[in-house]
């Protein structure tokens, strides 16, 4: 039951909108059964398990057979090459602390990679989509990256780390980046980020410490609006971080955040 890529884009926009319309009624309400993960600051909440339980049920209501990962860890074997990726709520923290920026990300994949991939933001009532060689959309509507030909001038976004020391290296690196960039944005949902370079309310994004669920539908969203992805690996074995911004910038954004993030920590050098 392989599908073709426009139902399995419907299925995961159905998904998507059924799980955020949850979560969004949940929006400052109290909140229940909060933890931690990697860290103190790494948040889980029965939102996100609630969440990854409704998708998993929605999408193997109508395809019992295909591979299910999710961040809670609702993981399926499956035997028809089709992988769901999922992250039902991608920026708990945002969303635990009231601040409208996290959104749900469904991707399907393929031994190729993203088949179909949909990002939904239920606090804009965004829904980003995309299906491989079929272009990327905003509600509907065709989305591309923004033709920006000078890094100086462009807008870019990153995230950081959950444990301390971290955070402090990825502070300092930015130091030497924002210097040379229009200026920087944090906002806290991976997933958006690679959605807002793909319809150009950003000219790029990087990141280290992301999932595969964090990116997977936003890394398709932003290859099919014209733009470019690249895993970011600074030490060689992580494949945890990733790239992406519109063509116009992107050699040159990658050769500065790659030659800052090989650069030795600064106590090295003593």
């Amino acid at each position: 039951m392989p599908g073709t890529a426009t139902d399995l884009l419907a299925l995961a926009e159905n998904a998507a909108r059924t799980a955020g319309a949850v979560l969004l009624d949940r929006v400052g309400a109290p909140v229940a059964g909060v933890g931690s993960k990697s860290s103190a600051t790494d948040m889980v909440s029965d939102a996100d398990r609630d969440a990854e339980r409704l998708l998993r049920g929605l999408i193997t209501a109508e395809r019992p057979d295909d591979a299910f990962v999710g961040e809670e860890g609702s993981d399926v074997a499956g035997n028809t090459g089709l992988t769901w990726v999922i992250d039902p709520l991608d920026g708990t923290t945002n969303f635990l602390f009231g601040f409208p920026q996290w959104s749900v990300s469904i991707a399907c994949e393929d031994a190729e990679g993203a088949v179909a991939g949909v990002v939904y933001d239920p606090s804009r009532d965004e829904l980003f989509a995309a299906t491989r060689g079929g272009g990327a959309t905003l509600n509907g509507g065709a989305l591309s990256v923004r033709s920006e030909p000078d890094l100086a001038e462009a807008l870019i976004a990153t995230g950081f780390g959950y444990q301390p020391d971290v955070r402090a290296r990825q502070a300092a690196d930015l130091v030497d980046i924002i210097s040379r960039v229009r200026d920087i944005r944090r906002a806290g949902s991976a997933a958006l980020d690679l959605c807002w370079v793909a319809c150009g309310r950003l000219d790029g994004y990087f990141e280290l410490g992301t999932k595969h669920w964090d990116r997977a539908a936003g890394m398709l969203l932003v290859n099919e609006a014209g733009g470019r992805t690249e895993p970011l690996d600074p030490q060689g074995d992580s494949g945890d971080g990733v790239l992406a911004a519109s063509s116009a910038v992107f050699d040159e954004l990658r050769a500065l955040v790659e030659a800052v993030l090989h650069r030795p920590p600064a106590d090295s050098l003593h």
